[in-house]
């Protein structure tokens, strides 16, 4: 490859997805048109319930189902026309853990740099072994380890050929909450390596920890996807919180049009207001309660999490 080509190379998303379709042999349309660019070097973060389409999306990029429709280019190269190339670019780690119970850590990784068709490197196996809290199970049978082990090691079989993109397909589901941040920090330092990451996750507070963007994924569409800070200020709604001096059994009628939620037995008056409006309507709320009559105690405001924008996006009527 010349230095031109490698730059324009660069300069493309790393993976670039368009119109992707997928219907199944029982009609059921798992994808409906995506379009997606990921950006070389992010961590970009999958949201969407179950039956979403993540995992069909994340198959057909990585080769393993067949598009309906569209196209998936990784670093340039057509993921149908270019395969071999395309795959060796990608690394998977799969929802199950499809590990044999019989097989021993390091030369399932070892195995698995030999599939791509990689020459033995046992620098490099060490050093995934070390980076992945493995180098002490490297001897073992996979049979023997915990399934937060076991996961690390799929890992680990991902890294083994020194792809440029990692998919990780629910890589915490089943770990305790210590080796979830050790995974966590794993994926800190691969990104620190240069190392393009995509997961899919139902732990929506680590997709707002660690991710750069969010993607969400309902019935096969990708609703919505920004940087991450972008996304909860476009999308995101803040409480504000009126502590009452003494507790009240009902709203007064004068304050019914400001629809507000009555909480903590009687003595919290809610009001969700959008921050991107030119006026939020606080100042006249605040007026309006002390013409009922009702003396504040305190004030306090709450910003909207990622879960709460995911659950508003995903049950809203389209």
């Amino acid at each position: 490859m010349t230095e031109t080509s490698e730059r324009a190379e660069c300069a493309l998303p790393i993976v670039s997805v368009r119109g992707l379709t997928k219907t199944y042999a029982g009609g059921h349309q798992a994808l409906k048109g995506i379009d997606l660019d990921i950006r070389e070097g992010e961590i970009l973060a999958l949201l969407g319930p179950n039956g979403a389409g993540k995992t069909t999306l994340i198959s057909i990029i990585c080769g393993l189902v067949s598009a309906s429709g569209g196209s998936v280019t990784v670093a340039g190269h057509d993921i149908v026309r270019d395969y071999r190339k395309t795959r060796s670019l990608i690394g998977l780690v799969p929802q199950e853990l499809t590990l044999g119970a019989f097989d021993v850590v390091q030369d399932t990784i070892r195995f698995s740099r030999g599939l791509f068709g990689k020459d033995p490197d046992e620098r490099h196996v060490d050093a995934l072994l070390e980076s992945l809290t493995l180098s002490d199970k490297r001897k073992d049978f996979v049979q023997r380890l915990s399934g937060g082990m076991k996961r690390r090691v799929l890992i680990a079989k991902a890294l083994a050929h020194e792809p440029r993109v990692l998919f990780l397909d629910e890589p915490t589901a089943g770990v305790d909450v210590e080796l979830r941040k050790e995974m966590w920090a794993v994926v800190e330092r691969l990104r620190g390596d240069g190392v393009t990451i995509i997961l899919t996750t139902h732990y929506i507070e680590e997709a707002e920890e660690i991710a750069d963007r969010v993607g969400i994924i309902s019935n096969g569409e990708l609703i919505a996807i920004d940087d991450k800070r972008e996304l909860m200020q476009s999308f995101g709604k803040k409480r504000l919180i009126v502590e009452l001096r003494e507790p009240i059994a009902t709203i007064p009628e004068s304050l019914v049009a400001h629809d507000l939620a009555l909480e903590g037995e009687g003595s919290h008056l809610v009001y969700t207001y959008d921050t991107r409006r030119e006026r939020t309507g606080i100042t006249q709320l605040l007026q309006d309660v002390n013409a009922a009559g009702l003396v504040l105690k305190d004030l306090s405001t709450s910003q909207s999490s990622l879960e709460d924008i995911f659950v508003d996006m995903v049950h809203k009527p389209r």
